[in-house]
Parts: C-alpha cells; structure tokens; sequence
C-alpha cells in the first residue's frame, strides 16, 4: 500500500521539478551571498534575487519588483507588517476566517498597544461579504486584514469587492494569499491591495523558510521596520535605509530558499496556475461528489466548488476526529492534518470548535485513483465502529 499525501494546505508535496537541485547546486558550486562580496559570484546571485522579485512582482500585478519584500514566511511578514504599522487606537476589520498568523499578533496589540479589532459578519460556510466587512468599518479603523481563500473549509473571499469597499472609506487593504498564491489569479491593483503576505512551500510548490510580502508605496510610508541591520547598502549611515527592497530585508537573506522558489515560480509560468487550478479543482469535485454520499460524515464549508479551493475538511460526528485520522493513515496510507488547523475562529464560525475537523487537501500532483482510495478509506472506517 503507497502512501498518499492529502496535506498540501500545511505544505506542497512534491515540490516543483528543480525545486531541490536548483537549492543543490547553489550550496554545491558557490553560495555567494548578495550585495556584500565585490565578485562575479555574488552579482550572478543578485540577478538571480532580482529575476525571482520580477517574478514575484508579474504574478500579483504590482507596480514594480521594489515592492516585493523576502521573509522567512507569511508569518514572519504578517507580523513586520502589524506591529510597523499599527498605533494605539487603530481600529481593523478582520473576517472571521483568519488563521492564528493575523489573529494572534492582532491580539497581542490589542493588549500591549491599545489597537482594536473586530470581526466582519461571517456565514456557517465561511463566506464574507464585502458588506459585512463594510458594517464593522468606523472613524478610527485604518486596515482591513483578511484571507483570501480558508485553510479550514477552501472558502473563497471576494477581495476585489473588499477591496473596493476599503477604497472608498480611504481604509488600507491587507491581503493573507497562504492558501491562494499559485493558485487563484491575484491582481493588487485591481483589487485595491495594498499589502499582500505570500509563503512559498504551498501553491507556489518552493521549500520551506521563504515567503514575502508586497506593499504598495502608499502605506510603506506608514510602516516603520521593525528588524533592523546590515543590508549592504548605506553601510556609512546608523539609520536604516528607506528604500525598498532594504528598508525591510535586514541581515543575510535565505538564498538557497529564493532560489528553490525562483524555480518554482519558473514552473508554475511554464504550466500556468489556470491549468492547476482546473486539475485541483476536478479532484476535489470528485471527492466531494463521494464523500457527500457516505452516512457518518459531515462536509465543513461549502457543499461545491463555487467559490472554494482544494481544501476539504470532514467532520465525523459519531467518532474521534483524530481517531478517523489516525486510522486513514494506519490502515490506508492517507496523510490528513486533524485538529483546529491554528485557526480556532474559523472553527467558531463554522460550528466545529473546539471539536475540529479531518483536513484533505489536494495537488494537482495528486491522481483520480488517490482520490477514488480516500473515498474508500473515509467509507470504510464510517462502517466499522469496533474503532469507537
């Protein structure tokens, strides 16, 4: 019995063609670092940087490669982001779909800062609308911060209506893609975005300890960075520098990471994220269509592909969750993420907290046979209660 990975909302497995021996060869034949060391190596590798920013930049329609920020992850960039920017009094709307990235920084703000937040009205499905964001938008709120898409259910935002909405309050628009980078089409300047976090290992199928962030010139002159240090530029001054990219990128950057992400990002122009949106997109109406039928199991979310991801998450209601997991992996080789997925107020709002749900999420790595033996699996472990 082959395993099979149905957990690519955590992380993308496999990763794209040449992701490893590009981040190899690196390592092997000369790890120069950028912008210190005066020698061919060390320029090769800033073009090297430069083309995966211009990448970057073509793939999200931001105005221009400056713009795009490097981090160790969207955790790290939600994190620089809130606490540059954010002063006491500030007001957010979030939706009630955010992930512990967003909610746990924001919560430590609202303690240490005095900043305030509320939570857009949110379905049992996990849909916001931009006029629920819109009712919880008042005199002190400065920043709409929401997911585009959940890593709980799959469901969609509609961020170019949200962004609309923050448009005409002259409210700033901050856009978390962990679910949706590589997958879904994402136009900053159609909708109205002006920060948007990105990690590499999902959608976007680079290693782990890369992500980034993209900000529009407009609120970059409100943030002030938080980490600071050598950038290699302006080493004569004891301030931080104020252009981008090096205003926020302090410190020896992850180039083995950049690198495994430029060839990821290769990957994703050569076979285009419209053709693996469509091939997730089958999978999971196939799975969907199966596991719909099975008495014992209840889908989280939304019931089609309208408006979702491949995101699906399971309930059990008449077993332990994490017993249903535990025997899909045992008996059946099928590798699900259990429990909360650190996102305790999406489970409120679906009705599952604090009980969770089983998480399948699928690649387009993944086969119609795959899909056919998770059916299977989740049937069979729902007819025999000798596990409860």
């Amino acid at each position: 019995m082959g395993k099979i990975y149905f957990d690519n909302g955590s992380t993308s497995f496999p990763k794209a063609p040449g992701v490893a021996r590009a981040m190899a060869e690196f390592l092997e034949r000369g790890a120069f670092n950028i912008n210190r060391g005066g020698y061919e190596g060390a320029y090769e590798m800033a073009g090297r940087v430069l083309d995966t920013r211009e990448m970057l930049a073509k793939l999200f329609h931001a105005e221009s490669s400056r713009q795009v920020i490097f981090t160790p992850g969207i955790t790290w960039s939600l994190n620089m982001f809130l606490n540059g920017f954010l002063r006491e009094g500030d007001h957010v709307v979030v939706s009630g779909m955010e992930h512990n990235g967003v909610m746990r920084p924001l919560e430590q703000l609202r303690k240490t800062k005095g900043i305030s937040y509320d939570v857009a009205r949110t379905s049992s499905e996990g849909e916001v609308t931009a006029e629920a964001v819109e009712e919880k938008i008042g005199p002190k709120t400065r920043l709409v911060l929401v997911l585009h898409a959940s890593n709980v259910c799959g469901t969609v935002l509609p961020i170019e209506e949200i962004g609309e909405v923050c448009k005409r309050h002259d409210v700033f628009f901050a856009v978390d893609t962990a679910q949706s980078a590589g997958t879904l089409s994402i136009d900053m300047q159609k909708a109205n975005i002006d920060f948007l976090g990105f990690t590499g290992h999902k959608g976007l199928k680079g290693p782990q300890g890369i992500g980034g962030f993209l900000i529009s010139p407009e609120l970059d002159a409100c943030v002030r960075p938080v980490i600071l240090g050598g950038t290699g530029s302006h080493s004569d001054l004891l301030s931080q520098p104020e252009e981008l990219p090096d205003k926020y990128e302090s410190g020896t950057m992850n180039l083995p990471g950049i690198i495994g992400l430029h060839a990821a990002l290769s990957y994703l122009e050569e076979t285009g994220i419209d053709v693996i949106r469509r091939e997730k997109e089958q999978l999971t109406a196939r799975f969907l269509d199966g596991v719909r039928e099975i008495p014992g199991v209840r889908v989280i979310g939304k019931q089609t592909m309208e408006h979702r991801t491949a995101v699906v998450s399971l309930d059990f209601p008449e077993m332990d969750n994490a017993i249903a997991a535990f025997l899909l992996e045992q008996e059946y080789g099928i590798m699900t993420r259990v429990g909360l997925h650190c996102a305790p107020l999406a489970h409120q709002s679906l009705g599952t907290f604090p009980k969770g749900t089983v998480r399948f999420s699928f690649s387009e790595q993944n086969t119609e046979e795959e899909i056919v033996r998770g059916i299977e699996a989740v049937k069979r472990i729902t007819e025999n209660r000798n596990y409860l």
